[in-house]
């Protein structure tokens, strides 16, 4: 990579590396995973940085590479071979941030559980505020898919967390 297309890369992934990485944390739920989510799709932004500074949106494409990480990284999960025991949580500087701790820890907690594309559909729609359109294609599926993915997964949230709480999260289906 040339010496200018290196700090160009440079300069962009330091100005959205604080976003990307909220975008993956709310994703995997847990900090080092998003850490190597991330990572991953950092690296491949690196090797197709002269394909992906020629994109019209340029975020767009990071915020489609970041999201394919994670679906490839949970569909690939299984074959990870674990050394230790269950990894103990750390809370994320992201997730501590806000004045309702409690009610965002039980929020993330019920994110957690829900399935990996609709966890990726409603961080995309709610977290990064993408219309239908733009998520439909940063995931590579139809507007109706994407609709169908977000009553799903709000469906599940409001069960998880009960009626009270998930009564604002489906303002926007």
């Amino acid at each position: 990579m040339r010496a200018a297309d290196e700090e160009a890369y440079t300069e962009y992934v330091t100005a959205k590396l604080p976003e990307l990485h909220r975008i993956a944390y709310f994703l995997c739920k847990d900090a080092h995973r998003a850490d190597d989510v991330l990572q991953t799709a950092i690296t491949k932004l690196y090797v197709h940085w002269h394909r992906a500074r020629e994109a019209d949106d340029l975020d767009r494409y990071v915020r489609t590479m970041l999201i394919r990480s994670f679906l490839n990284e949970q569909r690939l999960r299984w074959a990870r071979v674990r050394l230790t025991g269950a990894p103990h949580e750390t809370p994320s500087p992201v997730a501590m941030a806000g004045p309702d701790v409690e009610t965002r820890a039980v929020v993330h907690a019920a994110l957690e559980r829900v399935p990996p594309r609709q966890r990726a559909v409603l961080v995309l729609r709610f977290l990064c505020d993408l219309p239908v359109a733009e998520v439909a294609e940063i995931l590579g599926c139809s507007q109706g898919n994407v609709k169908s993915q977000t009553a799903r997964g709000l469906e599940r949230l409001r069960k998880l967390l009960g009626e009270p709480i998930a009564a604002g999260l489906g303002g926007r289906s």
